[in-house]
């Protein structure tokens, strides 16, 4: 069964609290409904998890090989300078998708450049918890084409 990991980094557990403004009055339990939700309905697995450790997430990461089919991940500000958690990603062998609720390009520059995005597949910016859907839609799409071959 395919099944795919979502992971949610550092402050991501205050969505609803922190800068409604910026990312919405859902919380990260919404959110993970969402997914559940979607993962049900489409016929795959899904395993949320949210830490504001870098090192969970890298052992998350690690762990994934041979248990879970694809990565979505709001890496939250250890997108812009965590080497450890690129690293983590570099030895994945499987496709992953970078997620992030607000358009990090309309914000402070320091947001603008993605350490992560180079070893990933994408990126999704601005669309709010529908891109954590359109990254599991991409995974399932990837997945699909690599059976028919």
């Amino acid at each position: 069964m395919r099944k795919y990991l979502v992971i949610n980094g550092p402050n991501l557990n205050t969505l609803g609290q922190r800068e409604p403004d910026v990312y919405g009055h859902e919380s990260l339990a919404d959110l993970e409904h969402q997914i559940e939700n979607i993962a049900k309905q489409r016929g795959f697995g899904v395993t949320c998890c949210q830490s504001n450790h870098e090192g969970d997430i890298i052992d998350w990461i690690q762990k994934a090989k041979g248990v879970y089919t694809g990565i979505v991940i709001n890496p939250g500000a250890f997108t812009h300078y965590s080497y450890a958690i690129r690293d983590a990603f570099a030895s994945w062998e499987g496709p992953a998708v970078e997620v992030h609720i607000s358009n990090v390009h309309k914000r402070e520059a320091f947001r603008h450049q993605s350490v992560l995005a180079p070893v990933l597949n994408g990126q999704i910016v601005g669309l709010g918890f529908h891109g954590y859907i359109l990254a599991l839609d991409y995974l399932e799409n990837l997945t699909n084409q690599s059976a028919n071959y």
